[in-house]
């Protein structure tokens, strides 16, 4: 077909999308946020011990590109002109943590993902050097405790037990860099030239980030034994340097456009999390939350800060159900059995599989379901892990509220789960506030697409909500009354305290094996994005 026969849309932005369970990539008409095209590849998760999650970072290199090349033949099928794709966002795994060989190109390790426990002894023993081991000494510098899920302890294990990334280090060969780096530094030349860089959404989920001064803190550097020379350089979430990247739960707050004080989104993936823009000021939490850096939208703009809830499992627990208990044949089938049996009969589903996160901060935990009687199936379990996903939303908006000091009247919600209406209302109902859904839930890869868009000298999208004339609303609003869904939540709240101390890190390992987590969990899907100017493709396999 003859280029000049192609439909032309105007300015069109691209978002991959590096989640943990896959990879994807996505384009936007920039006029009016219609997704016109995608393309999806799942990734494997190894488990090579308990409570050890890896994947391999060639994989999900391998699955972006194999992502981008088949969205593009789709847009060709459509008629439509792909050199108008102006930019890339790339949203990805937050904490998940990659070391590489800048002379190779190739990674020393397998990548350590957010959800991973084997760092618990390692937290131990720096716990035993900070005074009275508190967890949240770090936290005013870096708004985070002390656990497992971010990336300075990854790299401090791998320091400590791979003798090919010590001597990488001390070769001066290793990079280290959480998703969103490893991905830049590879599509933008690798070992030929490639940018080693990082956002600052994801550079505040390290623990080695100042997110006051904005910049790599020497002194957590030196607590955490960290060589500085091997991080990447911090940039803002966008600005014209060739790429820009956003962590993926920043990306979701941009893309449901939360650009005011208050303003809040919870998203519903692997895990769940839920952030609320505190603007210019960063906010601590007396009640279990994260602050956390939310976006810094061009080099010279301010930095905004957010409070963060996660929850681990949200979306897992449905693969759970799935691959481990053979209770679903599909993972969408959970939403026609959840609404055969409509109730839990009594039956509650705490899936601490990785302790509790926020609010509680409680590696103790372990998952349990409670109240089973002779009576209880299938469809009551179903129903059972759906609320749990709203029981765990309820308790962080409910920190959320008491550190914010306004309760939010209602909840803009986005991710793969928000398809399962049964699983909207029931959110709504626990919360006895309405819940507010986009019509196309992909607002992180959205989020990702609009900050490359609007970069300055990219300049195709504007961030103002009148804009986006191809994203409606669909609202759920409470159908029980607020008595029976207290007496609900406390049943929850009493499952809940079942679940705790059922490990401690005193049990057997072998060195930091430790499966036990002291976690504050995550972006989980931690993710970020990353933003390509120009009319190509910068992998060298792929010309837009």
């Amino acid at each position: 077909m003859a280029a000049s026969d192609r439909m032309v849309l105007g300015p069109l932005v691209g978002s991959i999308d590096q989640g943990t369970s896959s990879s994807r990539f996505l384009v936007f008409n920039a006029k009016t946020a219609e997704l016109l095209s995608h393309h999806q590849v799942e990734i494997q998760q190894k488990f090579p011990k308990e409570g050890w999650v890896e994947q391999d970072p060639n994989e999900i290199l391998k699955s972006v590109l194999e992502c981008v090349e088949k969205t593009c033949e789709k847009l060709q099928q459509l008629n439509i002109d792909i050199t108008n794709i102006k930019a890339i966002g790339v949203s990805n795994q937050r904490e998940t943590t990659v070391v590489w060989d800048k002379t190779t190109g190739e990674p020393l390790y397998n990548a350590i993902v957010w959800l991973d426990l084997r760092t618990q002894s390692t937290v131990d023993r720096l716990l035993k050097r900070i005074p009275g081991n508190n967890k949240s000494f770090f936290k005013f510098r870096t708004g985070l405790p002390l656990c497992t899920y971010f990336s300075a302890v990854k790299l401090r294990w791998l320091l400590d037990n791979v003798e090919e990334i010590r001597k990488a280090v001390d070769d001066g060969r290793a990079m280290f860099g959480t998703v969103d780096s490893w991905l830049i530094w590879c599509l933008t030349g690798g070992k030929n030239g490639g940018v080693h860089c990082t956002d600052v959404t994801n550079a505040s989920r390290t623990m080695l980030f100042n997110i006051h001064s904005l910049d790599w803190d020497p002194e957590l550097c030196q607590f955490f034994d960290i060589p500085m020379e091997i991080l990447p350089k911090v940039r803002s979430s966008s600005e014209i340097y060739g790429l820009m990247c956003l962590g993926d739960q920043s990306a979701a707050l941009v893309g449901q456009m939360c650009f005011q004080d208050g303003q809040a989104k919870n998203t519903y993936g692997t895990g769940c999390f839920l952030l609320c823009n505190t603007g210019q000021k960063s906010v601590f939490s007396d009640h279990g939350l994260l602050t956390t850096i939310a976006y810094k939208l061009g080099r010279d703009k301010p930095v905004c800060y957010a409070l963060e809830g996660s929850v681990a499992i949200a979306g897992a627990v449905v693969r759970w159900l799935r691959d481990n208990l053979g209770i679903l044949q599909t993972s969408q089938e959970i939403e026609t059995l959840a609404a055969e049996a409509g109730t839990s009969y009594g039956c509650y589903f705490v899936p601490a599989f990785s302790g509790l996160y926020a609010p509680y901060w409680e590696p103790s935990a372990r998952g349990i379901i409670c109240g089973l009687t002779q009576f209880t199936n299938k469809n009551h379990i179903a129903f059972a892990a759906l609320e749990a996903v709203c029981f765990q939303t309820r308790e962080i908006l409910d920190a959320m509220n008491k550190d914010c000091g306004i309760p939010l009247n209602q909840l803009q919600v986005d991710g793969g789960m928000t398809n399962n209406k049964v699983l909207m209302q029931l959110q709504s109902d626990i919360l006895c506030i309405p819940v507010v859904k986009p019509s196309m839930p992909e607002t992180t890869a959205l989020g990702a697409a609009m900050a490359a868009g609007a970069a300055e000298g990219v300049g195709v999208w504007s961030l103002n909500p009148g804009d986006l004339t191809a994203v409606t609303c669909e609202r759920f609003e409470p159908q029980i009354n607020p008595e029976e869904s207290e007496y609900r939540y406390a049943r929850w709240k009493k499952a809940v305290m079942k679940s705790m101390g059922w490990e401690t890190s005193e049990a057997p390992s072998n060195g930091d094996t430790s499966i036990f987590c002291s976690l504050p969990l995550g972006f989980f899907v931690m993710c970020s994005m990353i933003m390509l100017i120009g009319s190509k493709f910068v992998s060298g396999c792929m010309c837009l």
